[in-house]
């Protein structure tokens, strides 16, 4: 019996890991020739299932791994392995489980799309990437797979390579990532150089040599070796570069709102629970290693990515760019519960945060669906996602309407919502984590219910925009269409979304819908009951202070926005530098980007004009001494070298003519012999 226990929920897993590859490698084969997605649809619902027993298994009982051996360098090994314990699990379960309503929801969506062979085939390579990088029990395979996760969001982002904006994104979303990549491999450097070994059961393991690891006099030694403690700290801070790229934090955030361009089913899955889910999965697994100052820093850009994306979001009028940056401000929160060593807040946050976020994308889908085919149909020259377009959407599409005020409140935190218990489990718990550190900590809870705040505020516009008033095309159509210029999204795309809507509420994660220490999920996660002194007064007033702030900000943007009594105008500078994102973009394409390409210019022209000149009057140097060298040794060299041998030769010649046999040449020679003689005596 034992023997099935174990075996089980690693079958299981597996079947839950590869069936997305197998239809991935199905769809790579037959390309046009199957466009239904069917193949896809049955893979990812198989992964659905195979997650969900898996997580039943494991949920709460201990961990189970299996390794096979890889390969191995001088004397040390690598292992191929799986660990499943209640992390893994988790987001084994939750990636099939928000990835399901997004394949249904896609078979209406995408309908007719050139591309759709290639849609199909990347998103199930996206879901097989996500969840090998869950399960893997090794860093080393752990970033083999965020890389591909990272590679399938390239291709997802610039699916419509044609638009110009998609390749753009899919490039600034793949070169900013690869920042992040740099991080993860500096830290794989330094826990290998420090344990020898990437393992996750031998470092954190229960006995691993991260616990067995101590500091003494500056130096963390461990079992097997000793380094000092910088060096950890630098390795935790590596690791969260990682993140910060791939989970979009400031300053690295600045490929998501980009990466919209791809279809908004993609963006749902995306900003869900896949890869911007990485970075926060990936800090909660190695929570261990990071230092308390690492952990400071941590929350400290957490905080100011939440703030700065909240900030950002006032202005947008783009439907997917304002959810975009919801998504960037909602994993500060997830880091900020890791800075703040709740990293069970962090992941019960981002569970919840899965479901509505996915639904706010799919509803927002919905309604581009509609407006992209009222363009067409009006033939007028409108963006279907400017929320300046629309209007009054809630009497066209009552549905979509519904399922996306439910979404918003969750995000907002409304009460009975998942919203609520999971934001509140991170903002409650930094300020009893501020309480126990001092006053000056109290900034970061303090901003976040500021955030939060916020947030109420933005959903409740992006709602009172696009549902509530005139319908703002309603008068150039009326000459162009015959009836209602709207229709509610089809069911296909209404029951996937319906599903999610009921994981937007409290019910599936605590039956007691004011606390998060009931959840089921928080149980399962936490570590020690309570890390810091719990503050039972804060419970009873900060979520006081975040309902009555967002009633307020409901009731201020409808006035604005329904009543229209907006006070500012577009050229505020506030609203401008909101809309332009900080002209944080702009700063980076002046510094980098331009910087860069200058830089390039700069070293073509030093190339061509230095380096290329010094050659050329080096090569004309050496050719002119070359040629010297030649007239050298055939002018001078040879010149005295035949000089010798001629007048060698001549003098012999000479002499040879002396011998001739004569008396008479004989007495000649001995009289110019005597006469020399004669001279030489007289003068020298």
């Amino acid at each position: 019996m034992d023997q099935v226990v174990h075996i089980s929920p690693l079958l299981t897993a597996l079947v839950t890991v590869v069936s997305p590859l197998a239809a991935f490698l199905y769809q790579s084969l037959l390309g046009k020739r199957d466009q239904s997605g069917i193949v896809s649809l049955l893979a990812i619902a198989l992964s659905f299932t195979g997650g969900g027993l898996t997580w039943f298994t494991i949920w709460n009982n201990a961990p189970v791994t299996v390794q096979a051996d890889w390969f191995t360098i001088g004397e040390t090994s690598f292992k191929v392995g799986i660990l499943l314990n209640n992390l893994s699990t988790l987001m084994l379960f939750l990636v099939p489980t928000v990835a399901l309503p997004v394949h249904v929801y896609s078979r209406a969506y995408m309908k007719g799309d050139p591309g759709i062979h290639r849609y199909w085939m990347y998103l199930s390579l996206f879901c097989f990437a996500m969840l090998g990088l869950v399960i893997m029990d090794s860093l080393l395979l752990m970033y083999v797979f965020w890389e591909l996760v990272g590679f399938a969001s390239y291709l997802l982002i610039g699916f419509w390579f044609t638009r110009e904006t998609a390749v753009q994104a899919n490039k600034k979303a793949f070169l900013v990532n690869r920042i992040g990549d740099l991080g993860f491999l500096i830290g794989l450097a330094i826990v290998f150089t420090q344990f020898k070994t990437l393992n996750l059961v031998d470092l954190l393991g229960d006995n691993g040599l991260i616990y067995q690891s101590t500091i003494v006099d500056g130096l963390w030694v461990s079992p097997v070796n000793s380094l000092p403690q910088i060096w950890f700290t630098l390795g935790g801070l590596a690791f969260f570069l990682a993140a910060m790229a791939k989970s979009a934090q400031f300053p690295l955030h600045v490929w998501l709102p980009d990466a919209m361009e791809g279809p908004t089913s993609v963006s749902s899955l995306i900003h869900a629970a896949t890869m911007v889910a990485a970075g926060v999965f990936l800090l909660a697994t190695v929570f261990p290693l990071f230092s308390e100052s690492a952990l400071l820093f941590i929350a400290i850009i957490g905080t100011i990515t939440a703030a700065s994306a909240a900030y950002f979001a006032l202005g947008q009028y783009d439907i997917k760019r304002i959810l975009a940056f919801s998504t960037i401000s909602q994993l500060g929160f997830m880091m900020v519960g890791i800075g703040i060593g709740t990293w069970d807040a962090a992941l019960f946050h981002l569970t919840t945060h899965a479901f509505f976020k996915c639904l706010l994308f799919l509803s927002a889908g919905a309604v581009i669906h509609e407006m992209a085919h009222l363009k067409t149909h009006s033939h007028l020259d409108f963006d279907p996602q400017d929320l300046r377009n629309m209007g009054g959407l809630r009497q066209y599409m009552p549905n979509t309407f519904l399922l996306m005020s439910i979404a918003s409140l969750a995000l907002a935190g409304f009460p009975l919502t998942s919203g609520y218990l999971s934001k509140d489990s991170i903002i409650i718990s930094s300020f009893e984590w501020a309480l126990s550190k001092g006053s000056v900590y109290l900034l970061i809870p303090i901003s976040l219910i500021i955030v939060s705040i916020l947030t109420a505020f933005y959903i409740g516009r992006l709602i009172f925009k696009a549902f509530f008033g005139k319908f703002r095309l309603l008068d150039q159509l009326q000459d162009k269409l015959h009836g209602h210029p709207l229709h509610d999204a089809p069911k296909t795309m209404l029951f996937p979304m319906f599903i999610l809507g009921v994981f937007c509420l409290f019910p599936l994660f605590s039956f007691n819908p004011f606390s998060y220490h009931d959840s089921w999920l928080m149980d399962g996660l936490l570590l020690d009951e309570y890390i810091f002194a719990p503050s039972h007064l804060a419970h009873l007033i900060i979520p006081a202070i975040l309902l009555i702030g967002s009633i307020i900000g409901w009731i201020i943007g409808w006035k604005w926005y329904v009543q229209n009594r907006y006070p500012f105008k577009s050229a505020n500078p506030a609203l401008k530098v909101s809309l332009n994102q900080g002209y944080i973009n702009q700063f980076y394409d002046v510094v980098f980007v331009k910087g860069t390409l200058k830089l390039a210019q700069f070293c073509y022209w030093f190339d061509q004009h230095v380096v290329d000149a010094f050659v050329s009057l080096i090569q004309s140097i050496v050719l002119s001494l070359s040629q010297l060298s030649v007239w050298i040794d055939k002018y001078i060299i040879d010149g005295l070298v035949n000089t010798v041998a001629s007048v060698t030769y001549w003098t012999g010649h000479q002499v040879r003519l002396v011998q001739n046999g004569k008396i008479q040449t004989a007495l000649y020679s001995v009289f110019l012999i005597v006469l020399l003689g004669l001279i030489y005596l007289l003068f020298f």
